[in-house]
């Protein structure tokens, strides 16, 4: 049993799938910059644990398609893409596990479609209420500075610029690698991947080959498609008044790694433990903060990682 890869028509876009295994759907969404690589690690193992793993390639991403334009990367362009890929599977209900972005979308298809969602496990980013006051770009101005990454991907074409300067291989190291807890923000003088340091050494849990891997794609698509995501926040935001106040009524746990640079920004580690995450998800069972760990934990921390989904799908499926 291995990992296949196919092309399925969803909302109007060819999106690439890998998968492995057979049983109940486990629909894993990446983020910024990644592909269904990311979750390498966890196909197989959850294919031998009786699951159906699949993992896309998101919209703008890798072999998907990437439409023009940031207005076609709404949260209901992506969810939209991912309601038309489990009609495609032909499942009425899938478990989903979402990282970076991908935790974003990942709880925006549950507060959606809840009924097409069993339990919901969220990695490294969680889903923060809609201000009806204030746009998510102006906030983030007035609260990070207009350096802030977010807020320097904006502009289209700089960003694209800014990361021109660098081989792909060398712009994935610098994110994969990072070990910074700082604000990821940049001077104006400097673009925003200078601030980012490019590790000498390669940690144990990826290889060169498998960074190569990743780059490879990105050199054939660029990076606009995932800037769009970015790009389309005041849009959502628009588009999403009629939720102010919603809450994801699906099971869920949250796993952030101790020295994740999103955990660390202000204020989050008060809305995570302070009871903000547990009032937009009343669900939420359970918050784990895995020691000494990253951004990219779903592959720095593989087999911990694989180990929270199981137990807590499992755990599900057995009520």
């Amino acid at each position: 049993m291995e990992i296949t890869h196919r092309i399925v028509e969803t909302n109007g876009i060819k999106m690439h799938i890998a998968e492995q295994g057979s049983g109940p759907v486990v629909l894993l969404i990446h983020g910024f910059p990644e592909l269904w690589y990311s979750w390498r690690n966890q196909i197989p193992v959850l294919a031998e644990a009786g699951y159906h793993a699949v993992a896309p390639d998101m919209r703008g991403y890798g072999g998907t398609d990437a439409p023009l334009g940031a207005q076609n990367y709404t949260v209901f362009h992506i969810v939209g893409d991912l309601i038309g890929l489990l009609d495609g599977l032909g499942v009425e209900k899938a478990f989903v596990v979402g990282h970076d972005w991908g935790s974003l979308i990942a709880s925006y298809l549950s507060l959606f479609r809840p009924d097409r969602v069993i339990a919901l496990v969220n990695l490294s980013i969680v889903l923060q209420p809609r201000d009806p006051r204030t746009k998510p770009i102006e906030r983030m101005r007035t609260i990070l500075g207009e350096h802030y990454y977010i807020c320097r991907f904006q502009e289209p074409g700089r960003a694209e610029e800014e990361f021109s300067r660098y081989d792909c291989e060398t712009v994935m190291k610098k994110f994969l690698l990072t070990t910074g807890t700082g604000l990821f923000s940049a001077p104006p003088e400097k673009g925003i991947l200078d601030v980012l340091k490019t590790p000498t050494v390669i940690p144990s849990w990826i290889t060169e080959e498998e960074i190569q891997y990743i780059a490879k794609q990105f050199e054939k698509t660029g990076f606009t498609g995932g800037f769009n995501y970015y790009r389309a926040l005041n849009l959502n935001w628009e588009l999403l008044a009629p939720w102010t106040g919603a809450r994801i009524t699906v099971p869920t746990k949250f796993v952030v790694g101790e020295k994740d640079l999103v955990y660390a920004t202000p204020g989050m580690k008060n809305f995570i433990h302070g009871g903000g995450l547990k009032k937009i998800s009343p669900f939420l069972e359970e918050v784990v903060v895995i020691e000494d760990g990253h951004h990219f934990i779903q592959q720095e921390k593989a087999n911990e990682i694989s180990d929270h989904i199981l137990k807590f799908f499992g755990r599900i499926s057995s009520l």
